[in-house]
């Protein structure tokens, strides 16, 4: 005779599991600036699986879907975390990551190098046989877009903004948002007809008749408002000096660049946003790869910076262009004519002043703004960005990390003109 057994049901920790409440947990490992890692430093890096699923049981913890108890009846009687149940639950963590488009993960040959010679075996903390080296994940843009829309919502979520349209000028043109008004069609004008009006002036001329015939002086269309665009280079300081002293200033830099582009892309789509990272040089950096981005050299090229960000800025048709220009640092390194990089972290030197003023000064010429955000209040520095705010009539700010977002991104959607040293 068959039997039933029934027991008290016990739901699984995972039936009903948000996966984006867990990237918002592994937001500060994704954007990790190296500041726990200060001498192990590394421009843009990659992390190992075993990494991720560490930080992915951390941020269980942390948020309350995981307890001590339950990790310790997971791992059960395994004798191995490679043989436990948390194991394999972390790995389908991971697996739906990557199946809902957050994650991108490398699967190499497991057993080959990339000169095709066998990997030795390497033992983890917990006596496993970890993965080879060469096993990746990187972030895909459905999670920077993520990780943009977050902080956006965190630095502006308590300012009480909403509703944050493109930029208003003082102009009017023929677009599709109308305002009521109409105009005589000129040459060049959108061609959205106001078709009473238009019919009007054509009976006004012939009076009423049939056929009403039109000519162009006839023709009227809709005026809108005029929507100015903006192309805008964030130049971020990514020296060594962003993470010392006690103090992560990179990360949030970070966080605010993504908050911007998520902005840029939802509110302000005709805009462009560019990243130039500068240390003892610098380079355009696609914005898909900042959440890789980690501090690099110890030296500040600000004037290789600005030359490579006019370089972008001039490309672009807008009506405006602009660098926003974070930093913690005074200028002190140079890219000679020969490609050589000179250095002088003592003091500001003449030279090095000399040619950054030159790049200041060439983007007045070009009608590009500079706003600057100082994450320090070191006194050669407040002097050398308050000669370029006087130089272009730009911006200057001292901020620090905490409030560096809620200044950048209400100084790019007010448009403010007032200069705050």
């Amino acid at each position: 005779m068959s039997t039933t057994k029934y027991s008290k049901y016990r739901p699984d920790l995972f039936d009903d599991f948000d996966i984006t409440d867990l990237l918002e947990g592994l937001s500060d490992y994704f954007l990790d600036s190296g500041f726990q890692n200060m001498y192990g430093f590394h421009e843009l890096s990659d992390d190992v699986m075993q990494s991720l699923r560490e930080a992915i049981l951390r941020a269980l913890l942390k948020q309350g879907r995981l307890t001590q108890a339950d990790i310790e009846r997971l791992m059960g009687d395994a004798e191995s975390f490679g043989d436990s149940r948390l194991r394999e639950i972390l790995d389908e963590i991971i697996q739906r990551m990557q199946d809902e488009g957050y994650v991108n993960i490398t699967l190499p040959d497991p057993n080959l190098t990339a000169a095709g010679h066998p990997y030795p075996a390497d033992t983890d903390e917990m006596g496993d046989v970890s993965e080879p080296r060469s096993m990746r994940f990187e972030l895909t843009d459905k999670s920077v877009d993520f990780l943009g829309f977050k902080a956006l919502k965190d630095l502006l979520g308590g300012l009480g903004r909403a509703n944050l349209g493109q930029h208003d000028t003082q102009e009017l043109s023929t677009g599709v948002e109308v305002i009521g008004s109409s105009k005589r069609y000129e040459f060049g004008d959108t061609l959205n007809l106001d078709v009473s009006r238009t019919l009007l002036s054509a009976v006004r001329r012939e009076g009423l008749g049939v056929p009403l015939n039109l000519i162009p002086d006839d023709l009227h269309v809709h005026q809108a408002e005029y929507r100015s665009s903006c192309a805008t280079v964030l130049m971020l300081d990514c020296s060594h000096s962003m993470i010392l002293y006690g103090e992560d200033r990179f990360t949030p830099a970070k966080r605010v660049t993504l908050a911007l582009s998520h902005l840029i892309r939802t509110q302000f789509p005709g805009d462009k946003l560019h990243l130039v990272l500068f240390h003892d040089s610098a380079e355009e950096v696609p914005l898909s790869r900042l959440a890789r981005v980690q501090v690099g050299p110890f030296h500040t090229n600000t004037a290789e910076g600005l030359r490579l960000a006019q370089e972008i800025l001039m490309r672009q048709r807008s009506d405006m262009r602009q660098i926003i220009m974070i930093t913690d640092g005074k200028p002190s390194a140079l890219t000679l004519e020969d490609g050589r990089i000179y250095k002088n972290p003592f003091g500001l030197d003449p030279l090095i002043l000399d040619q950054t003023f030159k790049q200041v000064v060439e983007c007045r010429r070009r009608g590009i703004m500079i706003n600057t955000f100082m994450l320090a209040r070191d006194y050669s520095l407040v002097g050398f960005v308050k000669k370029v705010t006087e130089i272009v009539q730009g911006k200057a700010y001292f901020t620090t990390p905490a409030q560096l977002g809620q200044y950048v991104l209400m100084d790019y959607v007010k448009r403010k003109t007032t200069k705050i040293h």
